[in-house]
């Protein structure tokens, strides 16, 4: 990254842009350059590899270790654009109407530019607490990369008093998004030519059936389920989103997989509704069990993230809310890394970055260049608490 444009996030960000991060690849490059750019500011980053090598966590602290300080969270993938109609480059800036077009603009990279030129700036200042930023990776394969992070920010001998993830919000002050489980159901029937298809068991049917009961059960839950208003979706939701079976249209397929998540409200009882959605499915097999012995519909958890439910009227809160000049909260739909954060580590977290969420997975997915800016001038106020010691000692 050139040094002319280190403190210019808009500059940073056409270089993060530049890598292609989509979750499937490697990011270890755009971590490198990142390190990089650190420790030409006379920081000392720290790289977590996975087992790989090909991605890497990155952690580091501008200021003074002994204290607790302000943790800036932001991801380094992205997802795909493989059969979006993009008109522009995905991988490169495009500038044009206020608009910073990539992928991940603004999902989200543009916050992690923002918070690469607020802890450069922090390098340069005599902080009385700490500023640190952490980047992860596979965020959108389920949160897939922070654990590692979090096992090394547990053995640590002080944590951040305050997490900000900087996923989109329009620069509003989010407390609160619903917990997410991702399940695999895997059905067995039996194979058989489908001249005869009464004498196999076709596992598509066998995950129909179980389909069908998913519908019921998300049928109830709007319908009977605890609410949270201030979600656009104010309840736990039931969403089937992959679906795999058979080998050729004349035979009785024997294996199929379905693919469902639960993204449940705080208030809800996500471990009993996994718990009933797999005696649904044991009974659906169970009753073709007199005919065929081997009828299975086995769920497996393909991961899972907690909830993130900070109180409203909580410090962090307050504190976070003085910097943007907000005045209320909001709850976001999507999940980030921050329930992970806030469970597993006790860190009181909020979630505040530039852009919107719904220009994220979309074709010319863009930033403005005011919400940047928006993004800037709350970094740079946390800089000047940080440098009078007034948070996170």
């Amino acid at each position: 990254m050139a040094a002319e444009g280190a403190l210019d996030s808009i500059a940073l960000l056409a270089r993060l842009l530049a890598f292609d991060t989509t979750s499937r690849n490697p990011n270890r490059a755009l971590i490198d350059e990142v390190a990089r750019l650190l420790r030409g500011a006379g920081l000392e980053p720290v790289p977590i590899p996975d087992a790989s090598g090909g991605k890497a966590n990155l952690f580091v602290t501008a200021g003074p270790r002994d204290r607790g300080g302000v943790m800036l969270s932001g991801h380094t993938d992205v997802v795909p654009v493989d059969g979006q109609a993009w008109t522009v480059p995905p991988f490169a800036l495009t500038r044009r109407e206020g608009r910073l077009h990539g992928r991940g603009a603004a999902d989200m990279k543009g916050f992690v530019a923002c918070a690469l030129r607020a802890v450069l700036l922090a390098a340069g200042r005599d902080l009385r607490t700490p500023l640190h930023l952490a980047l992860s990776y596979d965020e959108e394969l389920g949160c897939l990369g922070v654990p590692s992070l979090i096992a090394m920010l547990a053995a640590a001998p002080v944590r951040p008093r305050l997490c900000i993830v900087g996923e989109p919000t329009g620069m509003a002050v989010a407390t609160g998004h619903k917990g997410k489980v991702a399940l695999r159901a895997t059905c067995t029937g039996r194979e058989a030519h489908s001249a005869l298809a009464p004498t196999g068991l076709n596992a598509i049917h066998l995950a129909a059936d179980l389909l069908g009961r998913l519908r019921l059960l998300q049928d109830r839950l709007e319908r009977e389920g605890p609410r949270d208003a201030d979600y656009d979706v104010p309840y736990t939701t039931v969403h089937a989103g992959r679906i795999e079976g058979g080998v050729a249209l004349n035979i009785v397929p024997n294996r199929c997989l379905l693919d469902f998540e639960v993204r449940n409200v705080v208030e809800d009882d996500l471990p009993a509704l996994v718990r009933e959605i797999g005696a649904e499915a044991e009974g659906i097999a169970a009753a073709r069990r007199d005919g065929f012995p081997e009828a299975a519909i086995a769920i497996e958890e393909l991961f899972s993230y907690p909830g993130l439910g900070t109180p409203t009227d909580a410090e962090a809160v307050r504190f976070v809310q003085s910097l943007t000049g907000a005045n209320g909260t909001i709850k976001v739909a999507f999940g980030t890394e921050g329930g992970l954060f806030s469970e597993r580590l006790g860190v009181p977290t909020v979630i505040c970055g530039p852009g919107s969420m719904a220009q994220g997975h979309k074709p010319d997915e863009f930033v403005t260049e005011a919400q940047l800016a928006r993004c800037d001038a709350m970094l740079e106020a946390l800089l000047g608490r940080l440098e009078a010691g007034l948070w996170g000692s």
